[in-house]
């Protein structure tokens, strides 16, 4: 099969943008995201974006339906769709005679956190010299050297189809395939910082910034603070002095100082829940900046932002004004009980 080919397969599978990168494009990666542990006679890997579709963030954007974005946007591609098209790309190469491991966009059991941290007592290498097994391959970079598009300032991943709306998948494959050029079309993000601008919980830096070096090319995105932006992902606050209001009774979160628009921590769906943030800077945001410079594929006939955005009301009495009087009671009650 060509690389042509391979690319044309994966769309027909499911994918909305594929492109190839060679291994050695990884040389430089720090073992513990060094994919070449993996898969040591990998050649290629096919690098496959999914996008997530604009209607999916309405309910956030306008306060409307919370459960769209996490469950068929985020959780729907990562722990199904996903994983169902690499592997059945992963099929057809092993017909033809080449091993393939099918990578989909979630890495849960891996041996660093989301900063780069080894994990506490997880794994240890099996041999000197290696890193430990449960390697983490950043689908971002991978993405970008297989000449899909660009790295936001945001540190999202940007497609000149869908902007920052996508999901990542992968393949590593034995087979030796053409790799794509890394992406140099027009400029996607021009550091606009929206993206800083509109995120609930200023996670992303407007001064520091992270750089690093790609095949050759100098990459730079601004220093995120990884566990606030989860924490306001959630619909979480941190407090001002003296606020006090409670965050999703029935977590292990439960503490004084947080509010949250839900009595209870929304059921998961997809093994995916809470994203009452809804990507507000790092998605939307950037979203409609590009969409308003018209550099997007993906165009639609009318505008995503057609009103105010919602926000989580933060005011005492934020999440209980639009109830009916005998919910507001009962909130009431709980707050004597707490008290």
């Amino acid at each position: 099969m060509t690389a042509q080919e391979v690319k044309a397969l994966a769309k027909s599978l499911g994918a909305d943008a594929v492109g190839i990168t060679s291994m050695d494009r990884f040389e430089g990666a720090p073992k513990q995201m060094d994919p070449r542990y993996i898969m040591p006679e990998a050649k290629s890997m096919i690098v496959m974006a999914f996008r997530v579709f604009r209607g999916s963030l309405r309910g956030i954007e306008e306060g409307t339906f919370f459960s769209n974005y996490s469950a068929m946007g985020y959780g729907g591609l990562t722990y199904n769709y996903i994983p169902m098209t690499v592997i059945n790309l992963c099929k057809h190469l092993e017909d033809e005679g080449y091993e393939a491991i099918p990578l989909g966009h979630q890495s849960d059991w891996r041996a660093i956190t989301n900063t780069g941290k080894m994990k506490k007592e997880f794994s240890v290498p099996v041999r000197e010299g290696l890193p430990c097994p449960d390697i983490m391959i950043h689908l971002r970079i991978a993405a970008y050297l297989a000449g899909l598009g660009e790295i936001g300032y945001s540190k999202m991943f940007i497609t000149p189809e869908f902007g920052p709306r996508v999901r990542i998948g992968v393949v590593m494959t034995e087979m030796e395939l053409e790799p794509d050029p890394i992406y140099n079309g027009p400029q996607l993000c021009n550091k606009c910082m929206a993206c800083v601008r509109d995120c609930p919980g200023h996670c992303i830096s407007e001064t520091e910034t992270v750089k690093v070096t790609l095949a050759g090319h100098e990459v730079e995105w601004g220093k995120l603070d990884e566990k606030k932006c989860d924490d306001y992902f959630n619909g979480g606050r941190y407090p001002e002095e003296g606020e006090v209001g409670d965050y999703n009774r029935d977590t292990e979160r439960t503490t004084r100082g947080w509010h949250t628009p839900f009595f209870h921590r929304p059921r998961k769906l997809y093994n995916t829940g809470q994203a009452v943030c809804g990507a507000r800077g790092c998605t939307r945001a950037c979203m409609i900046s590009l969409e308003a410079r018209g550099v997007l594929k993906n165009k639609f006939k009318t505008p995503f932002r057609r009103q105010r955005p919602w926000q989580v009301d933060w005011s005492e009495d934020g999440n209980v004004k639009y109830m009916p009087e005998e919910a507001k009671n009962a909130v009431k009650e709980n707050k004597h009980e707490a008290d």
